[in-house]
Parts: C-alpha cells; sequence; structure tokens
C-alpha cells in the first residue's frame, strides 16, 4: 500500500516538472498526449488526495478517459470524474457523469457506487426548506433506485437513511405552508396541507404537530367533530407530546373532549386504523 501510494506521489511529481518546465512563475496546462493512461489516472489521484480544490484533478480524470477510451483506466476515471465533480459541488456535471459510467458498465461491481452518487448528487442540494421541491422529489426516485436495484450494497443502507430524510423534508415543507396560512387565518388553506402530511407523510416527524394543528384550525372554523377526532388520533399516537397536551387544552377549554366523531375523513382515519372498523 505504502509502496503504491509512493508510486502515485512519484508520477505526480514527475508530471507537475513536466508541466512547470519552461515556464515562470505561473505553471501552464500542457497536452498529457504523452504520458500513459497510468500515469495521468495517477495525477489525478494525487490531486485530489493532496490538493483541497477537487476541481484540479478533473482535467486529468477526463483526459484519460479522452484519451484511452478502451482501457480499464478510463472506467476508472470515469467514476473517479464523477465523485470529483460531486465533490466540487458540480452536481449536474456529476449526474451527467454517473450516468455515462451507468450507460456504459451497467454490469461493473462500481454501477451500485455510480447509482448512489447521481442520487446523492440530487440529495445534496435539498438545502432548505423553502427551496423548490422538484430536487426532493428527484433524490427520493434516485434513492429508491439504489435501494431496489443494490439491496445488499453498503449504499443501499446509507440510501434508506436519507430517502428518510428527504421525505421527511417534503413534510417540512407542506408544514411551513400550513403554518404560513394558519398564522394568516386562512384556515382552509392550512387544513388542506396539514392533511396531506398526515395522509401522506405520516411517518415522519411532523405528523403529531400536523394533527394539532387540524385541532386549531378546525376550532377556528367551528368543525368541532373534525377537531375531536384529530385530537384523538392525535392522544392515541402521540399522547406523551406537547402538541398533545396543548390540543387538550383547547378542547377542554371548549368542553370538548378527543373522540372520533362525525364522517369527515379524520373520523374515518380514526375508526379505520385505530378502532380497526375497517376489518
Amino acid at each position: 500500500m505504502a509502496r503504491g501510494r509512493s508510486a502515485a506521489s512519484l508520477v505526480g511529481g514527475l508530471i507537475v516538472a513536466a508541466m512547470l518546465a519552461g515556464c515562470g512563475s505561473a505553471p501552464k496546462e500542457v497536452p498529457l498526449d504523452g504520458f500513459t493512461a497510468e500515469e495521468i489516472y495517477k495525477r489525478g489521484e494525487w490531486e485530489l488526495e493532496n490538493t483541497a480544490k477537487p476541481e484540479n484533478s478533473i482535467r486529468y480524470f477526463s483526459e484519460v478517459e479522452r484519451l484511452y477510451p478502451y482501457s480499464e483506466y478510463a472506467k476508472r476515471a470515469l467514476i473517479m470524474q464523477a465523485f470529483a465533480l460531486h465533490k466540487a459541488k458540480k452536481y449536474e456535471e456529476a449526474r451527467g457523469a454517473a450516468q455515462r459510467f451507468i450507460d456504459t458498465y451497467p454490469g461493473d461491481e462500481d454501477a451500485a457506487y455510480a447509482k448512489y452518487l447521481l442520487a446523492l448528487s440530487y440529495y445534496d442540494q435539498i438545502d432548505e426548506v423553502g427551496r423548490d421541491q422538484g430536487l426532493t422529489f428527484q433524490a427520493l426516485s434516485a434513492l429508491r433506485a439504489v435501494i431496489e436495484e443494490y439491496p445488499d450494497s453498503e449504499y443501499a443502507r446509507s440510501a434508506i437513511l436519507k430517502f428518510d430524510l428527504a421525505f421527511d423534508h417534503l413534510a417540512a415543507k407542506e408544514m411551513e405552508i400550513g403554518r404560513y396560512y394558519l398564522k394568516r387565518g386562512n384556515y382552509a388553506a392550512a387544513i388542506n396541507r396539514f392533511r396531506i402530511v398526515v395522509e401522506k407523510y405520516q411517518t415522519t416527524t411532523h405528523t403529531a404537530e400536523a394533527l394539532h394543528r387540524l385541532v386549531e384550525a378546525n376550532l377556528a372554523l367551528g368543525f368541532t367533530d373534525e377537531a375531536q377526532s384529530a385530537a384523538a388520533i392525535l392522544g392515541h399516537n402521540f399522547r406523551s407530546t406537547g402538541f398533545y397536551e396543548d390540543s387538550y387544552r383547547l378542547l377542554t377549554a371548549r368542553g370538548l373532549e378527543p373522540a372520533g366523531r362525525g364522517d369527515g375523513w379524520l373520523a374515518r382515519i380514526f375508526r379505520e386504523v385505530i378502532k380497526g372498523e375497517w376489518l
């Protein structure tokens, strides 16, 4: 291992010397045609490991692919190019390189990693709740592909964790919009957002708050059956939370209590999921 690392460093040093030869203080980019695929590839590795800018290595990996397209090093350089582009936060280009690897070497042992890198390039762009959610949906789709196509790989385990976080992110977006409507007294619009969380994202961390906000919004509109049903579901699943305590206090202040009431969508959930009346 140490000998290989020394060899890579030596090759990197030799290419640096060649590039600096005849130059002043600033190095020039010289053609790499005179170097072997191995030499160029190892220079790319050296740049990736020893400099703070991953984009420095991209030129070398892409040149291996261009100059020696049918070599084993071309295949290795392509997956490293995808990795370096992702590390440099050039996400769209990283997806392109990863997809080329998948298309060209679908049966290779690194295809799972290429698929994971592609998914990661979407996932790592999900940086704030207020952002457009198109990338989140694409991340979920790409992560699901990793999980389904390579279920026994180490990447599948990581993809499952990231899938859950991305799913939670979508629920957070609905909650953010719902709270916005709630604060401005647009209760019907708020209820629609909180309903999405309860029906589509019930496995996320936002369900308890969504149920509590449904109690608030429905009480504001005078829909007591819906408010009581939401509180009943909340109490059954999240009784120890502060959200249930707040909902209970809101109801009892009006002489009400948590209970499945009426025939609305919340009452149906209460009867079907909690009472088991759908069986």
